[in-house]
Formats: structure tokens, C-alpha cells, sequence
């Protein structure tokens, strides 16, 4: 089983049957039920990511304003140690909101042991303000910083939608590089003879 030093996720959080701030039968918001399946807080500690840590580990991961206590409740079942907010992503645009108007959206952090070494670039910008794209998919500019910090380090997306140079992934919208265990595979493990498509 391959271990990483560096993990990015982007859980596909369940709001309970609700369309994104319409509640129960309002008219659909674009929320994530209109675009995948979304998976329950209990069901997101099932996987075993803890198969795939390193002993220093990070983990950045997406977390939404209304599920920030689930964003940390879950890294810490994975065997996480809260650490901080890495980004902030101001994504140009703004959904309504039960309080004030949604506009950014955060990549928490969470650590096992150290943080991994060597270290790459430390004047990394927490800031990134880049226009919001189709729904869920999140800048590409993070996963760049990310590579600035931690250039030499293992690295693999959990929920990803695309293979990217120098990431291993997993998830059902790519072809998977490890299988993880606690829920359903629903697409093949990589061989050597697999030809994937990469983006850069």
C-alpha cells in the first residue's frame, strides 16, 4: 500500500436531503445533490485513510462555512490533528446565505506526526481570490501552492476529478492508483499498462 506525505480532499458533503440554503422542497439551489452522490459524516469515517498516511502527514482539506464542525470531526476520526486554515478561496461570486452572503469557501489542515520534510516554499499566500467555475470544482491555483510548499513529497487527491501531473488520485470520476478500503470502489485500480490522460 503507497503512503503520502501530502494529502488533498474534497469530501462530497451531505446536507441532509437539502438543496444548498432552499431547505426540504424549495426550488433546487445547484446544490451538490444536483451534480452527486453525497455521502453522510458517518459514511465519510468509514474510509480508511489512515491506510494510505505517512507517518508525517498533512492533510488539506475542503470544508463548507455550514459543515466546518463535521470538516474537523472527520480529519481528526482519520487520525488528524487539527492544525489550521490553509486557504481561503473568495470565489468571486456570491449564494445566498441564512446569515450573510456565501462567498468563500475554506481548505482546512490537519497533521500526523510532522510536517513533512524537506520543506519547500514558506511565503505561501493563504488568500486565493479566483472566479467561481463549474459546480464543486475548486482552483487549480491551491493545488499549485500546495506543490510550491511540499515539492519533493508524495502526493495524492482523495475525490478527484482529474489526473494531474505529479498526484496520484482516487475517487469515481478518475481511474484510482490505490484502492482504500470502508467504502465501495466504483472504478478500476491503475496498472502499468494503463494510459491515462493528464492535466497540467
Amino acid at each position: 500500500m503507497s503512503k503520502y506525505e501530502i494529502i488533498l480532499c474534497d469530501p462530497p458533503w451531505d446536507y441532509a436531503g437539502q438543496s444548498q440554503h432552499t431547505g426540504k422542497g424549495g426550488m433546487s439551489s445547484g446544490g451538490a445533490l444536483s451534480h452527486y452522490s453525497t455521502l453522510k459524516l458517518s459514511q465519510l469515517k468509514m474510509l480508511d485513510v489512515k491506510s494510505i498516511t505517512s507517518a508525517d502527514c498533512l492533510l488539506f482539506m475542503w470544508a463548507t462555512s455550514p459543515l466546518l464542525d463535521q470538516s474537523i470531526e472527520l480529519m481528526k476520526s482519520w487520525g488528524f490533528q487539527w492544525a489550521t486554515v490553509g486557504f481561503v478561496w473568495d470565489k468571486q461570486k456570491v449564494n445566498p446565505g441564512f446569515y450573510t452572503m456565501s462567498q468563500v469557501e475554506m481548505c482546512l489542515i490537519g497533521k500526523v506526526g510532522k510536517i513533512p520534510t524537506p520543506r519547500g516554499a514558506r511565503n505561501i499566500r493563504q488568500f486565493v481570490s479566483e472566479m467561481r467555475g463549474t459546480h464543486s470544482t475548486k482552483p487549480s491555483e491551491v493545488r499549485k501552492r500546495i506543490e510550491l510548499m511540499f515539492p519533493t513529497q508524495q502526493k495524492i487527491e482523495l475525490f478527484a476529478r482529474e489526473k494531474v501531473q505529479g498526484w496520484d488520485v482516487w475517487g469515481e470520476e478518475v481511474v484510482n492508483d490505490v484502492e482504500i478500503a470502508g467504502l465501495p470502489n466504483t472504478t478500476k485500480t491503475v496498472g502499468p499498462s494503463d494510459n491515462r490522460e493528464i492535466a497540467t
